[in-house]
């Protein structure tokens, strides 16, 4: 680098000029000429190039490294790298995961640096190879499976109690769902051991959730905050229905005909009637007090049970076309009578 001073001085008699120059040298440029001579040309910045330069850093690393793996083995355990439930990590999954909204047309973005992927919980660790270790180390835990509960029969009269409960898994700050403490238990009314009087107070006391088509007590707890204490209350609430159905009150003994909710056709006149004329029919004139009467097994009479039913359930369930075309076939069949022609 040079340097061109001019010194003039004006108004003077005689007028000249002194004129001095310095040169000044840069060590840096020495030494860089001194290293490369030929390196002269001003260095243009190379951005498009910039992908080739990474490549050629990586090839560089890998013949440095050459034991290093770019890719996951073929044969890696896939637990011991995602053993449990965690956020999502783009690096160690190594799928082409995509997710996203974005308009018709387009890809959704991949998993690097996507927060769709992080935002819900993931079921990446229970791959079935995963599955399949862990069912192998709960057998040792676990009991056979009787061989004479080979069907739902057999399983529904050794376990007639049925519990339903529900789990959810859920994003939320709290693990704790407030459905997931709702308990839920189904019987069916004829495995439990009730006589008349205690099936009929059963019935009466559960109301409506008893359902007479299906035979089916259903008794649903959720007052309690934990689903443990709903289930002991459940078992409570048919322990005391039970015990208490069982239970025969001072007024009971008391009811009469009358006081009855539903027809009882062995208490009533219309069963001593038909014995008085099953009686006649066969030649015997002997009257019956009342307990003989309601004792008189039916089945001997010929139709007999099928004119019960008739009867009971035309009082009972009300006038319909069926309960009286019911009610009047069982009553021909008593008579012995033919069975009435429909004319169309």
């Amino acid at each position: 680098m040079s340097v061109f001073i001019k010194h003039y001085r004006p108004c003077g008699l005689v007028s000249g000029f002194n004129n001095k120059i310095w040169r000044y040298n840069s060590t840096t440029a020495d030494v860089a000429t001194s290293k490369n001579e030929e390196d002269e040309e001003f260095r243009v910045l190379d951005i498009l190039k910039k992908r080739d330069r990474q490549q050629r850093r990586v090839a560089r690393r890998a013949d440095v490294q050459p034991d290093r793996a770019d890719r996951m083995a073929v044969d890696q355990n896939w637990g011991n790298v995602w053993p449990g439930p965690k956020s999502f990590h783009p690096s160690s999954v190594p799928l082409p995961l995509r997710q996203g909204y974005v308009p018709r047309g387009q890809a959704p973005p991949g998993k690097k640096a996507n927060a769709e992927l992080m935002k819900i919980p993931n079921f990446l660790h229970l791959t079935p190879p995963v599955i399949k270790a862990q069912c192998e180390a709960l057998k040792p835990f676990c009991t056979e499976w009787p061989k004479l509960l080979n069907s739902e029969e057999a399983i529904e009269k050794h376990y007639p109690v049925e519990i339903i409960s529900s789990d959810y898994c859920h994003a939320s700050p709290s693990i704790r769902n407030p459905l997931a403490r709702i308990v839920t238990l189904r019987i069916k009314l004829s495995t439990l051991n009730l006589d008349k009087h205690a099936k009929d107070k059963f019935i009466r006391l559960v109301g409506d959730r008893y359902d007479r088509e299906t035979d089916l007590v259903t008794i649903t707890a959720d007052r309690c905050p934990v689903k443990k204490q709903n289930l002991d209350y459940v078992n409570y609430l048919l322990t005391a229905c039970y015990h208490e159905s069982w239970n025969v009150e001072e007024w009971e003994k008391d009811k009469t005909e009358d006081d009855m909710e539903y027809y009882d056709w062995d208490k009533n006149a219309s069963k001593k009637s038909l014995v008085n004329w099953y009686l006649r029919t066969k030649n015997e004139n002997r009257e019956l007090t009342d307990e003989e009467y309601v004792a008189f097994d039916i089945s001997e009479i010929p139709n007999g049970e099928e004119y019960k039913n008739a009867v009971s359930n035309y009082l009972n369930d009300g006038e319909s076309e069926v309960t009286v075309k019911n009610y009047a076939k069982s009553v021909r069949k008593l008579l012995g009578l033919p069975e009435a022609k429909v004319v169309t």
